[in-house]
């Protein structure tokens, strides 16, 4: 990624580059214009002080004659020739290219030229001057090195320009970015941004305020809420289970009765289950877990497996254990636990009797691998309440909890089936 001033300074140098070099050729034509309007206004007073001046002399006609042979002959580039009336034409202004012949290089010179007719002594004369333009090619260069010129010190002075105007004018945006990355809203604390002179980024720390402000009230709510229902749904299902409990132990119940009281406690049970996990992922949604523990991953992986060793044992599964010792993560530790035995208790729950079940842990990555027959649809794999087996004595929430929490501590998990083993990988 790059900052903003970059991607804004970048097309604006490319526009004043393009701008520049189509500048060079506009430079050339207007100069040349003007240079060339100058040398024809030259060339006409060149043209009428010489006529002026010759008049002024009163000459005879020999004497004219004499004059303006010698004036022809040492006179650069101009030349004044006696013409008939018939002969009398306008003016005439053009440019015109010749080599000189006193200049060994060969190179093409160009002219600005006038031919005018004149009256020297009453009698029409044809006067020719040639004035040399300066060269085209001499004056492109010149402008273009003074283009290039400007081109660098304009790129030079944008990108002083611009480090000065970063850390100056965007001082209260990123304080205001500052001020969000250490936002917590477990902490609930308002922000308060720095004010700033500059409409935009007042505004932007209004809205930011007031979206902030509406952010925590919602949260208090869930959070409320969560603790709330935690509190006034487990209370009555503890009661009622507490009652079937002595219900189911009454010996005046008869069979039928009892059936349907072993019913009312397994679906009670369930229930009850499901509530809390509704409540966790709730509370994992609300960010109401520390995540700055650090986790001995090992040891919580090694207690998880001896505790639930006898489950394993009664279903004759053999499970093989490659645990690196002194794992670590950074999160919260409650939460990993129940990952772990989630993750655990859902191999034990789909692995048939007599399978197996393989748990394997290193620095990055923790996998649990079970024996089974037939691949998992992923596309419902970590959905809620979804049935991905027979099984009905699950919550259906167990992979969704799994997901969350691997989202909250920002590791991944995925699912593939291989050699007839169902294999969850969560990347530490």
């Amino acid at each position: 990624m790059k900052p903003l001033l970059t991607k804004t300074t970048k097309p604006f140098l490319i526009y004043v580059l393009i701008v520049l070099m189509i500048s060079i050729p506009v430079y050339y034509f207007v100069v040349d214009t003007i240079w060339k309007s100058e040398l024809d206004e030259h060339n006409q007073i060149i043209v009428e002080k010489t006529a002026y001046e010759f008049n002024q002399l009163k000459l005879s006609e020999e004497e004219l004659n004499k004059s303006l042979a010698l004036w022809n002959h040492i006179q650069p580039e101009t030349n004044i020739e006696k013409i008939s009336t018939q002969q009398i034409k306008r003016d005439t202004v053009y440019t015109y290219e010749k080599h000189l012949p006193f200049i060994s290089e060969q190179k093409k010179e160009r002219y600005r030229c006038l031919r005018k007719v004149v009256y020297l002594q009453n009698k029409p004369y044809l006067f020719t001057i040639q004035t040399n333009i300066e060269e085209s090619h001499e004056t492109i260069a010149v402008i273009a090195m003074i283009t290039i010129f400007f081109f660098v010190i304009i790129v030079l002075g944008l990108l002083y320009l611009n480090r000065k105007l970063s850390s100056s004018i965007w001082k209260p945006f990123r304080n205001t970015l500052d001020q969000l990355k250490t936002f917590n809203l477990n902490s609930q604390d308002t922000v308060q941004f720095q004010a700033s002179d500059t409409t935009e980024f007042e505004v932007l720390n209004e809205s930011l305020y007031k979206l902030i402000e509406r952010n925590i009230s919602t949260y208090k709510t869930q959070k409320e809420f969560t603790e709330n229902a935690s509190h006034e749904l487990q209370t009555p299902l503890a009661i009622i289970k507490n009652k079937l409990d002595l219900l189911l132990q009454d010996q005046n119940l008869t069979e039928g009765q009892y059936r349907i009281a072993e019913d009312m406690n397994k679906a009670l049970t369930r229930s009850s289950r499901i509530n809390k996990n509704l409540l966790l992922l709730a509370k994992i949604d609300n960010n109401q877990f520390d995540s700055s523990e650090i986790i001995s991953f090992d040891h919580l992986l090694q207690q998880s497996i001896d505790n639930l060793g006898e489950h394993i044992e009664q279903k004759n599964i053999s499970i093989q254990e490659d645990i690196s010792s002194g794992v670590q993560a950074r999160g919260n530790s409650i939460l990993t636990e129940i990952l772990i035995n989630n993750l655990i208790i859902n191999a034990i729950r789909h692995t048939a009797p007599g399978g197996s079940i393989a748990i394997q842990l290193t620095n990055s990555s923790f996998e649990v691998s079970n024996s089974g027959v037939e691949k998992l649809n992923p596309d419902f794999l970590f959905k809620r309440f979804s049935k991905l087996s027979t099984d009905n004595s699950g919550s259906g929430l167990g992979l969704s909890i799994i997901q969350e929490i691997c989202r909250f501590h920002h590791w991944t998990i995925s699912y593939r089936f291989d050699n007839n083993h169902h294999i969850f990988t969560v990347k530490l």
